[in-house]
């Protein structure tokens, strides 16, 4: 996983209110579609019309907000169902952090997994951002500080579970965090097995050795 420590650069306002997973990677798009190139389905409904061609008005197709790593959306971004494709589609048209008022919950454990840093704010200072943000002037999201840095310079402070914010610093997903620990896991294993052996007895061998 990508390490996300600050990101700087245009900041795209889609201040549409309860943006679904649906709307973010339409579920057919998940069959057949590489991880990789799932980019090109991301906001497939809103970015092209029915006719395949991009919709001018869609915020990401405007030119001062192609690529843009930073998205500033409407509250309840990412409700539905759980796919951790939308989170991908995201990561592949260049974003890296969405700052909203709220998100859907597993929509939010699946951007921690994947390098995306969802930034909660309250609903007046997501819209004060946004309105900064028409003209495609650059923000800095600091991780390592925990602030929205805005255009003029104003900082904007926001929380992160521990945990979450050292995942994303070191570039690690829950398996990589388990496997930092695993001296401590098998030091208690070990002293586990000598209190109480019974509970071992009928495990595997690699088990039993401290593996994972």
């Amino acid at each position: 996983m990508t390490p996300f420590t600050t990101v700087t650069g245009a900041a795209a306002p889609l201040m549409q209110p309860n943006i679904d997973t649906d709307v973010i990677i339409p579920i057919h798009r998940l069959t057949g579609t590489a991880r990789e190139t799932m980019g090109q389905f991301a906001f497939e409904p809103l970015r092209y019309g029915a006719d395949g061609a991009e919709n001018p008005d869609f915020i990401l197709n405007r030119p001062a907000f192609r690529g843009a790593p930073i998205l500033i959306a409407g509250a309840n971004f990412g409700c539905g169902s759980s796919r951790e494709g939308a989170v991908w589609a995201l990561r592949g048209v260049g974003l890296r952090c969405v700052i909203a008022e709220g998100f859907g919950d597993i929509f939010q454990g699946n951007c921690y997994q994947n390098g995306m840093l969802p930034v909660t704010l309250s609903a007046r200072t997501v819209e004060e951002l946004a309105r900064q943000a028409v003209q495609g002037a650059p923000f800095t999201v600091d991780l390592i500080n925990r602030m929205v840095i805005s255009p003029g310079g104003t900082s904007y402070p926001f929380d992160i579970p521990p945990l979450r914010r050292e995942a994303l610093l070191e570039g690690l997903d829950e398996l990589a965090q388990t496997r930092k620990r695993l001296a401590e896991i098998t030091t208690w294993q070990e002293r586990d097995q000598e209190t109480r052996p019974w509970v071992w007895r009928h495990l595997p061998q690699a088990t039993k050795e401290g593996s994972t």
